[in-house]
């Protein structure tokens, strides 16, 4: 069973157009991920891109690297195209890693592999930590997830979940201290059989009304294994703001060196 490793990226973006190629440190954004991702123990890393320009990025920096159809909908039928080109086997599993995430730590990626490895009946695994702050908690932007006690995913939302009744309607600004509240952290691991059927699967009601890919698995009911971190990974490049923040980052590393 090979363990791969695949960055979806596309060129536009909504709030930072061309962001793969965004420079950091005299690298393309794409290369950074990809780089960062190579320090994970797996079986290789590509990327999988719709535009020649990040194709070509990558493979200038040694990258394996497919070019893809344009019309996919979501980052994981742009993998799954991937693997069926590639001929990857149905046992195989696939770390999707996203392209705007060059922070990212390779255990992270270990850990939902193994936790994939670990649970055969799962077509899916991904990861979450605790939430402390009720700011997070009631953010519509900050997706939880709630899981059953074998670590499988009953649901993800934007909306506050789980929601203590009885607390929840004496105060709102603290959480209580045993809320098995968990913020989903968007890395995913599926077995490449999933993968080839996952892209024929038509997307949910609730997907649609969440915005959340991975409802669509819930609802065709393929179990997700959830593993829990004890702590957030550094967040990704989503605005102009976030780049300037990672590219000081970058710096600074390079200066201490």
């Amino acid at each position: 069973m090979a363990v791969r490793i695949v960055i979806p990226a596309r060129y536009a973006s909504t709030r930072l157009p061309g962001k793969p190629l965004a420079d950091i440190a005299g690298q393309p954004m794409i290369v950074r991920v990809a780089t960062a991702a190579r320090r994970a123990r797996s079986d290789g890393v590509w990327v999988a891109a719709d535009d020649e320009r990040i194709v070509s990025a990558a493979r200038r920096h040694g990258f394996d690297a497919v070019l893809t159809r344009g019309d996919h909908a979501s980052g994981t039928d742009r993998i799954a195209e991937v693997a069926t080109r590639l001929h990857w086997d149905d046992a195989d599993i696939v770390v999707n890693v996203q392209g705007d995430e060059p922070l990212l730590e390779p255990s992270l990626i270990e850990t939902v592999a193994a936790a994939l490895q670990g649970d055969p009946e799962a077509a899916i695994a991904t990861a979450a930590h605790p939430l402390t702050t009720a700011e997070d908690f009631f953010s519509t932007n900050v997706v939880k997830v709630v899981c059953d006690m074998r670590g499988r995913a009953l649901y993800f939302s934007r909306a506050p979940i789980p929601w203590d009744r009885d607390r929840f309607a004496e105060r709102r600004d603290i959480l209580p201290n045993d809320l098995p509240a968990q913020r989903h952290i968007g890395l995913y691991a599926y077995r490449v059989s999933f993968l080839r059927r996952f892209g024929q699967l038509a997307a949910s009601p609730l997907e649609r009304c969440e915005s959340l890919e991975q409802l669509r698995a819930l609802w065709y009911g393929h179990p997700i294994r959830v593993v829990s971190v004890d702590h957030a990974p550094a967040p990704g490049v989503d605005t102009q703001e976030d780049l300037e923040r990672v590219r000081r980052l970058f710096d600074v590393d390079q200066d201490s060196e």
